[in-house]
């Protein structure tokens, strides 16, 4: 089993409304809106990293108001 992190920065205003679309996007298993350098946290649970990666690109990263995402995969 791959953990993932999703850091998501969006426009500004953006964050509540994609919230909801992020939480859709299989295999996103839950969502928050966060403070700081990044407006919202996506957990992400797959089997194999590829996944994690079709979801940062063809999901989040698609969604409008998105501006920037970082991945960051746990090691534990």
């Amino acid at each position: 089993m791959v953990h993932a992190f999703i850091m998501v920065k969006t426009a500004a205003g953006k964050s509540e409304g994609l919230l909801a679309d992020i939480e859709g996007i299989d295999p996103v298993a839950d969502a928050h809106i966060v403070a700081g350098n990044y407006d919202i946290i996506a957990e992400v649970d797959t089997e194999e990293v590829y996944e994690i990666l079709r979801a940062v690109s063809s999901g989040v990263q698609g969604l409008e108001g998105v501006t920037d995402t970082k991945t960051y995969i746990a090691m534990d």
